[in-house]
This record gives C-alpha cells, structure tokens and sequence, in this order.
C-alpha cells in the first residue's frame, strides 16, 4: 500500500480541522466536562466529525478510533492498519487562549504508528511524517523536509507539559543531564519541536492515550528521533483502553 495518498488525506482532512478550528475560536465557544472531568468544547467535535466522516469515505476499510467518539462510548476495535484522530490536542489551552494546541491525525501498522499529520491551527503550521521515508513542515514559507538534531554544546532544550509543571519526577530524571533550558508547553506541539530540530527531550510521566502519540510520533520518528517508555521499548498501539505508559520523546 501507497502510504502517500494515505498521508495526502491525513494532511488535508487536519488542515480542513484547523480551519474549522480557528473559526471556532475567532467567534468564542463554551468549555464543556466530560464525565473524566476533562475539558471539551464545539471545537473538538467539529473537528472529529469533520476528521472521521473524511477518513471513513476514503478508507472505508480502515478503522477509525477518534477521542471524543471512545468519549461518548463508541469503541472500535483496531486491524492490521487503523486511524487514530485527536481532534483537538490542548483543549486545556485552547480554552485558556493560548496557541500550543494541534490537531492530531494518525495511522498506526500492526500496533507501531506508520504516518501522521499533526496541525498547529493558531500558528499555521502543519507537520507530516511517514516512517521509513521522511518528514516535512508546511508554513507560510513552503514545504521542507526536517531532521530532528542531536543535542548541541550549548544543552539540551528540555520541553515539558504545561499542564503538568511542577512536576516533581522531573528535576531526578534531568539529574546528570546537561540542560540549557526548559520550555514548558502545551499539546503534542512538543514532539514536533523536536522533530524540527528546535529542541532534544520531551519526558512525560503523566497520562496519554494513544491518539494523543500515534500522529506526532510518526512524525518525529520519520524525522530521526523515537520515542520509548522508561523501561526502553517502544509504545504499543492498539491496546484494550488505548492508554500510554509514561514516556520519553528525544531528537537524534
């Protein structure tokens, strides 16, 4: 199978997401709960529906596991290939106003992710990747290839969750390492910063889920980094309740 055509469709339906996206916040909208005490709005289900009716036209037989449908109770069993769509990544700082928020589009081979599309809506940015092949970035300068680098004299450039600042499992693990800074940001934003060769580490200790890696992850693997949970292997996908084990993403 062709992954281009696939990664096309991935890239077009995430950039149709971030339009919609944008409107959304251009106009303002409610933040509702979901019954995990997570944050949702009309943005993310505009854009999952958006997403999911496009990737099941144009790929029927692959299925398609999306947030806020696993949210509402609908669950998918994942094949050989399938979709994993977060439709809003950040919805925490997209509510709060700030810009580090994406939308994430993924396709995962036989439990590994394969290719992915993950738009950053508020900064015009859209990263793709496909394992094996490469890695690009669109933005209002064109469309080039990325590497992801390895660490300078300087430092490293050590990016952490917003959400999760504070964290007191960061400063051990950092311990011995040579840091230059730490950024803390919001959404998969992190991994693409990594993938672009602009940052080293992304440590998470908190909760992910699958369709929160599967895109990014893809994408800065695609550009030479990996990802790995602590104990050395890389992430499984496709699992019974799509939940991730604590994680490190790095660059070269």
């Amino acid at each position: 199978m062709d992954p281009m055509p696939l990664l096309d469709l991935a890239t077009r339906l995430a950039r149709s997401a971030a339009y919609a996206i944008e409107a959304i916040r251009a106009a303002g909208c409610a933040v509702d709960e979901k019954r995990d005490g997570s944050p949702v709005t009309e943005a993310d289900r505009v854009a999952e529906a958006l997403i999911v009716e496009g990737l099941r036209a144009a790929t029927p037989d692959i299925p398609v596991v999306a947030e806020e449908e696993v949210a509402a109770g609908r669950l998918t069993e994942c094949g050989a290939l399938a979709w994993l769509v977060d439709p809003l990544d950040g919805t925490r700082e997209f509510a709060a106003g700030r810009l580090e928020f994406t939308v994430n589009v993924g396709l995962i081979r036989n439990g590994r992710p394969w290719l992915g599309a993950v738009a950053i809506p508020a900064k015009g940015e859209m990263f793709r990747g496909i394992i094996g092949v490469g890695a690009w970035k669109q933005d209002a300068t064109g469309d080039r290839a990325i590497a992801a680098r390895r660490p300078p004299p300087a430092g490293l450039t050590v990016l952490a969750s917003r959400h999760y600042q504070g964290d007191p499992k960061l400063a051990p693990f950092l311990e011995g390492r040579h840091v230059a800074e730490i950024i803390y940001i919001g959404s998969a934003e992190k991994f693409c910063r990594i993938a672009e060769g602009v940052a080293d580490l992304y440590p998470r200790f908190g909760p992910t889920m699958e369709w929160d890696t599967a895109a990014p992850e893809a994408v800065l693997v695609a550009a030479g980094g990996r990802v790995l949970g602590f104990d050395g292997m890389p992430l499984a996908y496709g699992r019974a309740g799509y939940k991730n084990p604590p994680f490190v993403a790095s660059g070269a």
